[in-house]
């Protein structure tokens, strides 16, 4: 014989059926999960892929902020896609200066470096993504370009990879 409470749980889960997805646990769930996605998808900057460009390796620790990129392969010289210069003409002229390059980063201060180009120079920001067999001239001029452009921080383009044990670490900085 079945006590009156045995007996009553035994109706309630006949009548209720066997289980079931809590729906309002699920939607709870995927709201976070899209909330979580959102926000942390603005954290991440992608540098154009190159596959002809073997980035130098560096073990720094910093991450890459949004910022104009210059792309130099073998034959030219990129801003953010956008085919500014030839190599072979670049290292033709005696000047150190890119003038198209110049022009360019100009342009490219008045379109996306808008808030950054009324707080200053020292807040604009270029990262230059060159081959690691890339001749120094170049980069030279290059970095002078930006100068002129009144570009107050560059930054060179790396792989990142860790130190091998013992080796030593150096942190440079360029403020």
């Amino acid at each position: 014989m079945k006590s009156r409470k045995a007996t009553r749980m035994e109706k309630h889960h006949k009548r209720r059926g066997t289980g079931g997805l809590n729906l309002i646990s699920l939607m709870d769930i995927f709201t976070i999960l899209v909330f979580f996605l959102l926000v942390n998808s603005q954290d991440v900057e992608v540098l154009p892929n190159a596959k002809d460009l073997q980035l130098p390796e560096s073990y720094s620790e910093q991450r890459a902020r949004e910022n104009v990129v210059i792309m130099v392969t073998a034959d030219q010289v990129l801003v953010q896609g956008r085919l500014v210069a030839d190599v072979k003409d670049v290292m033709s002229r005696d000047a150190i200066v890119i003038p198209a390059l110049e022009k360019e980063l100009r342009l490219q201060t008045q379109r996306l470096l808008r808030k950054d180009s009324e707080a200053g120079i020292e807040n604009r920001e270029v990262t230059i993504m060159g081959d690691r067999e890339l001749p120094y001239s170049l980069l030279k001029r290059i970095m002078a370009s930006c100068t002129a452009a009144e570009y107050g921080k560059i930054s060179l383009a790396v792989t990142q990879s860790a130190p091998e044990p013992g080796q030593l670490v150096t942190r440079l900085s360029s403020r």
